[in-house]
């Protein structure tokens, strides 16, 4: 991969950077103003060669998430490097409807994989465009949040802007 643009826009839970490439499809994203920190959620073999300051079309998809139509991110285009565990977990993560959670246990049984549970973990840990594949809906065994790249505030955030019951999640 060559060419890639790279775009920082201002949310309500701060600055959300998003990397797309020459298509249009979102290669990473997050929480951060920090385009280093974009690029290393991507395998340093799947890195552009080349990042632009730029417009990206996914933008207005992030606009109208949090003017409240969030699932218009589930319909942006992302492209992720995994194997096919990890493509069918990812897939599986976009099927999740907002305003629903799973286990990672549940999440496990919708990749096909009931006994791998630690793999339904990494799949939510390496996924690298956040909010266009919504990892955030994933939770503990034991309801509570569990781990996010982008720190437990925001992911709390998220699910009650997704209007997730959240007073039981710890």
């Amino acid at each position: 991969m060559t060419d890639a643009t790279i775009q920082t826009l201002d949310t309500p839970d701060g600055p959300f950077t998003v990397l797309e490439d020459a298509q249009g499809r979102v290669l990473a994203s997050g929480w951060t103003d920090s385009a280093e920190r974009i690029l290393a959620r991507l395998a340093a073999k799947h890195r552009p060669e080349r990042v632009t300051d730029g417009t990206v079309a996914s933008a207005d998809a992030v606009d109208a998430f949090y003017a409240g139509d969030v699932e218009h991110a589930m319909q942006v285009p992302v492209r992720q490097f995994g194997t096919e565990l990890f493509n069918e977990g990812w897939r599986q993560l976009r099927r999740i409807p907002a305003g629903a959670v799973l286990t990672y246990t549940e999440f496990a049984v919708a990749m096909g994989r009931p006994d791998a549970i630690r793999a339904a973990a990494s799949v939510c840990a390496r996924n690298a465009p956040a909010l266009f594949v919504p990892c955030h809906r994933v939770l503990r065994t034991d309801g509570t949040l569990g781990g996010f790249a982008w720190g437990l505030d925001i992911k709390r955030a998220l699910l009650e802007r997704e209007s997730v019951g959240t007073t039981a999640l710890v």
